[in-house]
């Protein structure tokens, strides 16, 4: 069930934080970063960019559920759960590479209905709504937006992303994954934001991004921009990824199975 009052208030507070964050990528001094594990970092931009989101919501909805990144869940009683990313990027924003976003996913009954993707430094908003297609809008597009595809690419220059999660073992099977993939297709490369890379691949730019020890608030959004732009979405076995599912495989669908094969080994 989504209203039109849900899907505008949540592109509205994706700009809103994303157009924060570009202000303060032009001046940002990577001296201010904290570290949250090993292999995740953590910056007032994060924090600021949350603080936006939420009050938004809050002030809107404040009945429904959220869970972000820093903040957790907030356990409320309510059939909608809004799931936030209010940075994917974070290392990339930390030393000025432009790639990062601000993702947001709304859950009805533990469906996703509605994925917001916002790349500030490119203007660019994704936004799909399910079984209503993906669009993108920006500067050299009408202002009603551009329909996205996956590309239609099954051999010789496909293009292969990846990410991982914080555990060593996450780490250890990005890193075989992408010197497998490296060696045997055309490129694969890790961008830096999962929600870019899912989008990526949603408007036809790239053809895959593999997750092991995916988050659910960094790929939320983008499952259903590559679902709604005619691409698979799966668990590392093949099965429809889901909210519980530990890793993720997001494709054009035609080079899904082959790639699955490459993980499996």
């Amino acid at each position: 069930m989504l209203n039109d009052s849900i899907r505008k208030i949540a592109i509205k507070t994706a700009v809103k934080a994303g157009r924060m964050l570009e202000k303060r990528f032009l001046n940002f001094d990577r001296k201010g970063v904290k570290f949250k594990s090993g292999h995740e970092i953590l910056t007032l931009a994060d924090l600021e960019s949350e603080k936006i989101i939420l009050g938004i919501i809050k002030k809107e909805f404040s009945d429904h559920r959220i869970l972000s990144e820093e903040s957790g869940e907030n356990k409320k009683d309510s059939d909608y759960l809004w799931i936030v990313d209010p940075l994917d990027g974070t290392t990339n924003f930390s030393m000025h590479n432009p790639l990062f976003s601000v993702s947001i996913g709304i859950c009805y009954k533990n469906d996703i209905i509605l994925g917001v993707i916002y790349f500030p430094v490119l203007n660019e908003l994704y936004v799909a709504e399910r079984n209503k297609g993906a669009k993108i809008y920006c500067p050299y597009n009408s202002s009603r937006g551009k329909k996205m595809k996956v590309s239609n690419i099954k051999e010789g220059n496909i293009i292969n992303t990846f990410c991982h999660g914080r555990k060593i073992s996450d780490i250890k099977r990005a890193s075989d994954y992408h010197k497998r993939q490296k060696l045997d297709n055309f490129d694969c490369r890790q961008l830096g934001s999962a929600a870019i890379e899912l989008a990526y691949v949603a408007c036809g730019r790239v053809e895959s991004i593999f997750i092991p020890g995916a988050h659910s608030w960094d790929v939320a959004a983008g499952v259903t921009l590559v679902r709604e732009a005619g691409g698979r979405v799966s668990d590392a076995n093949g099965k429809d990824w889901t909210l519980q599912s530990n890793d993720i495989l997001a494709s054009n669908g035609l080079v899904h199975d082959q790639i699955l094969k490459k993980i499996k080994k």
